[in-house]
């Protein structure tokens, strides 16, 4: 199965017949799948196209000329919010809605900086789903409840904590090889995931233990670790 499906021929058909069009950015075909089926249910809904990475999602986007992007964070390659910024560069009305598993109180302001539409946590409910990409055509940004009522808070009480704790001075690629270190990947795995030399990810780690004050290796694997465990558990 190539991961990918552009529908090129049925995208103009759903247009004539006012659909918005949805294309799926996502490395697990079965999730890709599921949401293919609960989007096509929809009245006024239809998936146009499907890609399992970065690089075969820019070519598919291209010919399909969908109304609304999903994207997962974690893709094989280039990760989700290096597509959003390739896709922002060519498309800067697209609108994008970020798919992950991961936590929005870390990664959904990144997300946002990168203009992203919308966020939302792989366990939402899958109505939530629809809901999202409902309000993104509409010119909205979607986030859930609680990390809007967090960005409210920190707003209205002028509190600039999360923005200046140490993980948010991580580039979206330290923070990414910060990830696969607390999944327990070796620096030869990360290299070969990221598509990056063995010398480029030790770069990233000695920059890693340099902004978050760490004395070694075994410290920066320890914290990773830790801060996995967390985020799962948020």
């Amino acid at each position: 199965m190539s991961g990918r499906m552009t529908y090129a021929a049925d995208a103009e058909k759903w247009k004539a017949t006012r659909k918005k069009t949805v294309f799926i950015v996502d490395d697990h075909p079965l999730l890709r799948q599921g949401l293919a089926l609960l989007i096509n249910r929809e009245e006024d809904l239809a998936v146009c196209g499907e890609a399992e990475e970065a690089q075969a999602a820019m070519q598919a986007i291209s010919q399909s000329q969908p109304d609304v992007l999903i994207v997962d964070i974690s893709l094989n390659g280039p990760d989700g919010l290096d597509l959003l910024k390739s896709i922002r560069g060519l498309y800067p009305d697209l609108p994008v809605l970020i798919l992950s598993m991961h936590d929005e109180a870390t990664y959904a302001e990144r997300a946002l900086r990168a203009r992203a539409n919308g966020y939302i946590m792989k366990q939402e409910a899958t109505e939530k789903v629809l809901v999202a990409v409902r309000r993104i055509l509409n010119g909205e940004i979607y986030l859930s409840d609680r990390i809007a009522n967090k960005m409210l808070q920190q707003y209205i009480g002028g509190s600039s904590a999360a923005l200046q704790s140490r993980l948010s001075t991580l580039s979206d690629r330290e923070l990414e090889v910060f990830r696969s270190i607390g999944e327990g990947r070796s620096t030869r795995q990360i290299a070969d995931e990221l598509h990056l030399s063995v010398k480029t990810v030790e770069t990233y780690q000695a920059h890693l233990k340099e902004k978050l004050a760490l004395r070694s290796g075994r410290e920066l694997i320890q914290h990773a670790i830790q801060w996995k465990i967390n985020e799962g558990a948020a």
